[in-house]
């Protein structure tokens, strides 16, 4: 498109779905801040400048430290609600009107948070938003990797609950097969480096499984060195159903919104490659064909307007 300010434009209008979006990693500096006041938790920093500039790290591991240092502030059902309303109403305001969000129990009733306590905060806030800003949502449950998997997802699987995994952001195709073959997945977090595998690449494509791609991230954590060589142009060429999603967004730079405008820019995407990611967040979801139906009319009400 002619400049940034028409393409955010146009991609805030097209109606969105985020589908790889962990609820702790949108908490904000200014939020951890007052959190730890609210709550007398001590943090290693004096104030919300020392928070956002711990922000700035420049590995996995320094991610990670921050990460759970900031989960330390969530111990109240109050704080829950509050992390989750706030990654509502900024989402609202990039036009995504539905999520489907992760979150981490076991992060919180390690440290002795009861589970009730977690979920409650944040189903309240899921249900608020869906009242007051019509954005619909559902709700994922982690199962940290380096606890045993199997029982984990025998036990969701026989709970007819459906299963993601990521696989492939750093790990090879291998690590894709093992999530498709033996864990039994329907959506693919990240995967950028399925398209290493031609055979890979065509079973995605045929099976329509969706991969949750987060640039930003990819980004920040180097998985790939810069924006113009990420590989989410290459995915939509191979037909593959990929979707535009910010992972972790008060650590990696960006929500939906700065996503979709900044790795646009950087692989000069066409307006149809655009809607065609907003297509594929919904197509993507787990929502049911009916809910999809008008979003997806909205989708294509914005695509008949365009002049080719």
């Amino acid at each position: 498109m002619e400049n940034l300010e028409d393409l955010t434009a146009f991609v805030r209008a097209l109606p969105k779905a985020e589908l790889h979006l962990h609820l702790e990693g949108s908490l904000e500096p200014e939020l951890m801040f007052a959190l730890a006041r609210r709550n007398k938790v001590d943090i290693p920093f004096k104030d919300v400048e020392a928070v956002r500039a711990a922000y700035d790290f420049s590995n996995l591991q320094d991610f990670l430290d921050i990460y759970y240092q900031g989960s330390n502030v969530l111990l109240h059902e109050q704080d829950f609600y509050d992390l989750t309303h706030a990654y509502l109403q900024r989402v609202n305001q990039d036009g995504v009107r539905h999520v489907e969000v992760f979150f981490d129990p076991q992060g919180h009733t390690d440290r002795g948070v009861p589970f009730e306590v977690v979920i409650g905060g944040i189903d309240r806030a899921l249900r608020d938003a869906k009242t007051d800003m019509g954005i619909s949502s559902k709700l994922i449950l982690c199962f940290l990797r380096h606890l045993d998997e199997g029982s984990a997802f025998t036990k969701a699987g026989e709970m007819g609950l459906r299963k993601v995994a990521h696989a492939g952001e750093e790990g090879p195709p291998s690590y894709v097969y093992e999530a498709l073959d033996i864990l039994k997945i329907e959506r693919i977090d990240h995967g950028n480096r399925a398209l290493e595998d031609e055979k890979l690449i065509q079973r995605i494509a045929r099976e329509n499984i969706a991969l949750t791609v987060c640039p930003l991230s990819n980004l920040k954590l180097c998985v790939v060195p810069d924006l113009k060589q990420h590989p989410l142009k290459r995915m939509l060429d191979s037909g593959l159903r990929a979707t535009v999603n910010s992972d972790d967004p008060a650590y990696f730079g960006g929500y939906v919104l700065d996503n979709y405008v900044q790795t646009a820019h950087a692989l000069n995407l066409s307006q149809q490659d655009l809607i065609t990611l907003a297509r594929n967040s919904f197509l993507g979801s787990f929502l049911s064909e009916a809910e999809q139906h008008p979003h997806l009319e909205a989708i294509a009400a914005i695509s008949a307007g365009l002049s080719y």
